[in-house]
């Protein structure tokens, strides 16, 4: 009888969040076409470009679905362009984006990687490897420390981090009662501020390019103006100060995750309402190997992935597939996994990606939108005539992360901004390798804060968490390293006028 009263009332319960969800809904779409009627024709949205985003943000805030608010953004910016005709520009721009060759980049290096994972998992090698390192690592401090000694060690890409790194280590921090968020948050802020100040990674590659496209250094003289500017990441070295701070136990826990460090300690390290998809299948390795096998069969992968990833001029994609296809033949020779087993251990690895993909995609949706409404021209310029040469630095990195913060573009924004910011702060007279290192720390802040960046998605699957637990419990030390980049810039802007 409660029985059948409890799932009475769930039902009622269930049929009024989505009449009033239906309601919001409606609201909205009036909203934002009754904002497209009085536009029209009239240009430049201005400050109205801002709404699709920050209907993106607050959405999330509130249903913790941070693909699904990204999409209800992606129809109201629609809807500010046409209200009439949402199926074929979701269409076109929905095709657009999935032929990007940075999403299909994104798709196979995201798959691949998860495939290697479940590899590890499903032949057993990975919990070897976690009970070797369990016979190292004697303490909760220590787990954390040794977490983002490997987080720094492995720079070569930011995804490469987010996933070896948590996938790595998560069984140790699980012994020691280290919660999933705390895990996350660690994994991240050793990924993008890593691979910025290290000049061989795919982020100083992609920006040493960017900046000879822009005529910003001569031909082939990219990465030295770069590695000049390293010194000026502020926030980089102020994220990787701060997170060895939290490691060591300097920084207690603050928010959010100090109710995450409770539940941990209390015995329950995993989020209660998170679905571990870490094993999605119940296939075991055919025999049990020794301990020194099960490090040596961990060990080859993840060596190989890092170096073969350099050896391909930093392409974590070719690294991801010769290392799943040496792996598969390394299992198979032993006798330790089928042939078959492997390759669907692989598929299941896309699978378990699908929704942090699916959240990637949604945020390159999102940019386009915002690009058609003209968001990024629109701030940039805005806050153009108020700049000097002492306080540039600190208002570009202010306005550069907050964009990335709202587009979780952290890479493709710079295509638009640098041809904008460069030629201001040229006639400004402000130091080149400062601006580049205004510009590379706002990028990095916002890989790093935003709850739909491609590296906080994979910190969040890789630790096991979802993006808004990763988001919320972190966001106080991202802040923290934010205002202090801010405090930087200022006193780097008045030292070099």
């Amino acid at each position: 009888m409660n029985m059948k009263l409890n799932q009475a009332i769930s039902e009622q319960y269930d049929n009024k969040r989505l009449f009033l969800t239906l309601l919001v809904g409606i609201a909205i779409y009036v909203a934002f076409a009754t904002l497209s009627y009085f536009h029209r024709d009239s240009g430049s949205w201005g400050l109205y470009s801002l709404l699709p985003t920050l209907l993106v943000l607050v959405t999330a805030i509130i249903s913790r679905r941070p693909f699904e608010s990204m999409i209800a953004g992606c129809i109201a910016g629609l809807v500010m362009l046409n209200p009439f005709n949402l199926i074929d520009p979701f269409a076109n721009n929905l095709s657009t984006v999935l032929g990007n060759e940075t999403i299909i980049w994104i798709i196979l290096v995201c798959g691949f990687m998860g495939g290697l994972i479940q590899l590890l998992e499903t032949s057993g090698c990975l919990s070897g490897f976690s009970d070797w390192l369990k016979g190292i690592i004697k303490s909760r401090r220590q787990s954390l420390v040794a977490t983002a000694f490997l987080g720094v060690v492995v720079f070569i890409d930011d995804y490469l981090n987010c996933l070896a790194v948590s996938t790595s280590v998560k069984k140790l921090t699980d012994h020691y009662q280290v919660s999933r968020e705390k895990l996350a948050y660690i994994v991240d802020s050793t990924a993008a501020p890593m691979c910025v100040i290290v000049p061989i990674s795919t982020w100083a590659v992609y920006f040493a390019g960017l900046l000879e496209e822009n005529g910003v250094a001569g031909e082939g003289g990219g990465m030295s103006l770069y590695i000049s500017a390293i010194p000026y990441m502020a926030y980089a070295w102020l994220a990787l100060i701060i997170v060895f701070l939290v490691a060591f136990g300097v920084l207690g826990n603050w928010g959010p995750m100090k109710k995450a460090e409770a539940r941990a300690q209390a015995g329950e390290p995993i989020p209660p309402d998170f679905m571990d998809k870490d094993l999605v299948s119940n296939v075991k390795a055919k025999r049990k190997l020794s301990f020194k096998a099960n490090i040596i069969n961990f060990a080859i992968p993840m060596i190989l992935l890092i170096a073969s990833t350099v050896y391909f001029e930093v392409d974590l994609l070719k690294g991801a597939i010769l290392t799943c296809f040496v792996t598969v033949i390394l299992y198979w020779i032993q006798g330790l996994l089928s042939f078959e087993t492997q390759i669907e251990s692989i598929f299941n690895g896309f699978k378990v990606m699908l929704y942090p993909l699916s959240t990637v995609i949604g945020g390159f949706f999102l940019k386009a939108i915002n690009d058609e409404l003209g968001m990024t021209p629109y701030i940039i310029q805005a806050i153009t005539p108020y700049m000097t040469l002492t306080t540039f630095p600190a208002v570009i990195f202010v306005v550069m992360a907050f964009l990335t913060f709202a587009t979780s573009s952290s890479w493709g924004l710079y295509v638009l901004a640098m041809p904008i910011v460069f030629p201001v702060a040229d006639a400004l007279g402000v130091s080149t390798p400062l601006v580049i290192g205004a510009l590379l720390s706002a990028s990095s802040f916002g890989s790093h804060a935003c709850f739909f960046s491609d590296s906080s998605l994979l910190a969040a699957q890789g630790a096991g968490c979802t993006p808004m637990q990763h988001a919320f419990t972190q966001f106080p030390y991202a802040l923290l390293g934010a205002v202090l980049a801010i405090t930087s810039f200022v006193a780097l802007g008045f030292m070099m006028a």
